[in-house]
Order: structure tokens, then sequence, then C-alpha cells
């Protein structure tokens, strides 16, 4: 028994039936049964099959005699977590006049598709899914943009090595979202040719006009956001070194001031000492000690001071 969902094209969208002769199938993640049924009854190639659930798979278009297939490149739903790092997947149509197969690794092809626009033929709902899922990444972006601001401020505040991890992980992400969104249009480019090439109607062509659009101003707004995220990266890396590194000059200004106060007071806590200032009493020779380390110690600070103004000013 198959647990394939089927949808008719009536008043205008989809709606869901019960047997496989309808205009619209979603195989989610098809097993043994369907994906024969694919091999056998559809006429898919085991590589086209494997490559519509490859999450790797790079987008393509194959045509044939009799129908079209497609593999897409669509971004996972992100569900939070510490890592912050949005994936890509992928997904399979073959497209005949009459028909739409979508062959994917869960249900996401076919959410909201027809709010937007009616739904007539199998090509509407082809199109509609390729809108759908360039506004799905417009989305992702958005949520990309809201994130990277949390971390700035996250990362100004604690300045951890969690947060700047955070954000590679987000830099990481737009990289693989600009290749899929690029691949994606170069597959839109082709569909827009063989599509002049077999006479589709005025309304489809201008519809893949507006995916070409679309799906380039996704892609730029990626790589911009992947070009300001770079710099970023690059900024809080050497504001945490500088910031490091101030550190641990004042520490090794404050070990250099206490070097030869620690000397004296070594020599000062021995029996020697008493000794050396017996002719006077206690209470006058450890005063003068404790001034004699002071002075030494603001003559000491003054000599880094002359040997590094510029450093010490800033600071």
């Amino acid at each position: 028994m198959y647990v394939i969902k089927s949808f008719r094209l009536a008043h205008r969208a989809l709606v869901p039936v019960t047997h496989l002769n309808a205009e619209v199938l979603l195989f989610s993640n098809p097993d043994i049964a369907e994906r024969d049924l694919l091999l056998c009854d559809y006429k898919l190639d085991e590589h086209a099959l494997a490559s519509a659930l490859d999450p790797d798979e790079v987008s393509r278009i194959e045509f044939h005699p009799d129908y079209l297939f497609l593999v897409w490149k669509s971004p996972e739903n992100y569900c939070g977590g510490e890592r912050f790092s949005f994936e890509v997947a992928s997904f399979g149509l073959l497209f005949c006049t009459q028909r739409l197969l979508v062959i994917a690794a869960d249900e996401q092809p076919l959410l909201g598709v027809g709010t937007r626009q009616p739904l007539d033929t199998p090509l509407d709902v082809l199109l509609d899914v390729l809108f759908n899922n360039i506004h799905h990444y417009l989305g992702h972006l958005k949520v990309i943009k809201l994130v990277a601001r949390e971390l700035q401020s996250k990362f100004n505040a604690s300045m951890e090595n969690k947060h700047l991890a955070q954000m590679f992980n987000l830099s990481e992400s737009l990289i693989y979202y600009i290749n899929a969104i690029h691949s994606n249009g170069a597959v839109l480019t082709r569909l827009r040719n063989h599509a002049e090439q077999q006479h589709f109607g005025s309304a489809a062509l201008a519809r893949i006009d507006d995916l070409i659009i679309e799906n380039n101003q996704c892609l730029k707004q990626a790589e911009i956001y992947s070009t300001v995220f770079s710099g970023l990266i690059d900024a809080r890396g050497n504001l945490m070194n500088n910031s490091m590194n101030t550190l641990l000059r004042k520490l090794t200004l404050i070990n250099v001031v206490f070097l030869p106060l620690n000397l004296i007071a070594s020599i000062g806590g021995m029996s020697e000492f008493s000794m050396m200032t017996s002719s006077l009493p206690w209470w006058c020779s450890y005063p003068l000690f404790l001034l004699a380390m002071a002075g030494i110690g603001t003559l000491v600070v003054l000599a880094l001071k002359r040997m590094t103004p510029q450093t010490l000013t800033a600071h």
C-alpha cells in the first residue's frame, strides 16, 4: 500500500485525492515500493531518483522527449540551537504536460503552493513550487541577519569564543546558500530557453522571467550578507586578539613593576636587614623601607612610560 499524496487541480487549487490518477503526486521519503513505482511506471532512472534525495547533489535539469526532470536545491527548515547552522537539501521534480511528480525527503516543497496565484495546470504548480522555494531562501536570509545582530551584541558584551564560532557557522551557511541559489539560477535559465523553444504560453514565460529576477535578487542579497559577515568575522577576530594583547601587556607591566619590589622585599625579610638597621627602632626602619619600595616602583613606572609612551598613553 502506497502512502503517496495525490492532488488534483480543481477550482484553481490543489485538492487532495485518494487515488494515483491525479495531476500532482508527492513522494515524500519514498520507500522501496514507491521507488519501484517511480522506476517502473514513471520511467525514472536510478541516478535521477538518487539525485533527487541527495542533499549534496547540484541543481540541474534534464530534458527528455516526454518529460523534463529537475533537481532543485532548497533550504531546510531552521530549528534553532546553539550552532546557528542553516542547511540545504535537494528535491526532484518530474514534469510532463499532464502530470507533476515531486520527490523529496519531506513534504516541504508543496507547503504554501497555491496561496499566491491560482493553479490551472501542472506547469503552474511547478512554477509556484520554485517561487515558494526562492521566498523560503529570502525568509532564511532575514533570519540570518537577525541572528547576526544578536551575535554581535553578545560578542561585544562577553568576547567569548563561542559567539565567534557561531558567526563562523552562519558565514559557512551563507556559502552553501550562495552555491545553491547560483545553481538554481542556472536551472531557471535553461528552463526559460526550453520554454521558449517549446512555445509555452506568454503567462508561463513571464512567470519564469519573474523567477529568474527573484532568484538573482536573492543571490545578490546572500552575497552581500556573506561579504559583510567575512568583514565582521575578521574585525571581531582582530578585536579579540587586540583585547588579549592589551590584557597580556598590562599583566606584563604589573609583573615588571613588582619584580624589583619582590627582590627588595625578599632581602628585607631576612635577618640582615634587622642587623643593618639595629641602630634605628623598627617603627622607623620599616616605614622607611616601605617608602623606598614605593619610590623604586614609581621610578620603574616612569621609566616604562618613557620607554613606551605611545602604548601606555593609548591604554
